[in-house]
């Protein structure tokens, strides 16, 4: 799924193919840049893991490969993102 057009996860904003906001776990849970780096402090609310920048498909593979243009809007439950980091912290960041 790497390069669709997706919605992040946190706030519902609209990430197409070409954002460079867009950044994905290894599971591809997609969020804004902003989120990643401010709200979620760089650590999937959902797999645990840790964000990358998401490519963006070249428009020669647009057409054979179309994107998604289904939205997928999950909001963070801020709870259990808490839970997640607090039992994360004696882990280096790098290991997450």
């Amino acid at each position: 799924m790497i390069g669709v057009h997706s919605i992040g996860e946190k706030r519902g904003n609209s990430l197409p193919n070409n954002s460079n906001e867009a950044m994905v776990c290894s599971f591809e849970c997609t969020f804004c840049q902003k989120c990643v780096s401010t709200v979620l402090e760089d650590v999937c609310p959902n797999c645990r893991g840790t964000f990358k920048k998401r490519h963006i498909r070249h428009i020669k593979h647009l057409e054979k490969h179309p994107v998604n243009n289904i939205p997928y809007h999950k909001p963070v439950d801020k709870t259990a993102l808490f839970r997640i980091r607090n039992g994360m912290k004696h882990i280096p960041k790098k290991d997450h």
